[in-house]
C-alpha cells in the first residue's frame, strides 16, 4: 500500500515540475511589468480623441429649421465619404437600405446612434453607415430647432457597397 502511496506521489511531483517548465504557464512579461511596479508609478489619465478618417470638413453652419438639418446631413455625409457614396439616381435594386435616427447633443455632435431599420441582406452596411455618420459629424448648432434634436436617414446602399442618403434622392 505505501508503494503506491509512494509512486503517486512521484508522479505528482513529475508532473507538478512538468508544469512549472511548461512555457504555457510562463509569467506574461510586458513593458509595463518589466519596469518598475504599478503602484510605484503615478496614473496619468489622457483622454480619448475620436478616430476619424477621411477628409476635414469645414465647420458646419447653424441649423433653423429641420429641413436645413437634413439637407446640411445630407451634404456633410456626401463630403466626409467622397469614396463610399454616389449622387445619380438610385439603382432600381438596392443592396440594402438602413435607416438610423440620431441624437444630437445642442452643439450638433452626436449624442446617439440608433439602428430603425436593419437590412436582412448585408448587415456590414449598418456598420458602414453608423460609421460615415461618425465621420460627418457634427451637424451645426440645433438650438433654434425644437427638442428633442435629431434627425433620421436612410443609406440607400447599391452592389458596390456605396451609399447615397435618402434625403438626396
Amino acid at each position: 500500500m505505501w508503494r503506491r502511496a509512494l509512486g503517486l506521489s512521484w508522479v505528482v511531483l513529475v508532473l507538478a515540475g512538468c508544469a512549472s517548465h511548461s512555457p504555457s504557464l510562463k509569467p506574461v512579461v510586458t513593458p509595463e511589468t518589466e519596469a518598475e511596479p504599478s503602484s510605484a508609478r503615478p496614473a496619468i489619465s489622457r483622454p480619448v480623441e475620436p478616430k476619424k478618417v477621411g477628409p476635414r470638413l469645414p465647420a458646419p453652419e447653424a441649423v433653423r429649421t429641420r429641413a436645413e438639418l437634413q439637407r446640411q446631413v445630407a451634404q456633410r455625409l456626401i463630403a466626409a465619404n467622397p469614396g463610399q457614396t454616389y449622387t445619380h439616381k438610385a439603382p432600381p435594386v438596392l443592396l440594402a437600405v438602413p435607416v438610423f435616427r440620431v441624437d444630437l447633443n445642442a452643439d450638433g455632435s452626436i449624442r446617439r446612434i440608433e439602428v430603425l431599420r436593419e437590412p436582412r441582406q448585408a448587415p456590414e452596411t449598418i456598420q458602414l453607415a453608423r460609421e460615415a455618420i461618425e465621420r460627418a459629424a457634427p451637424f451645426g448648432n440645433v438650438k433654434a430647432l425644437p427638442s428633442p434634436w435629431f434627425f433620421t436617414e436612410s443609406f440607400l446602399f447599391d452592389d458596390a457597397r456605396r451609399f447615397k442618403p435618402r434625403s438626396l434622392e
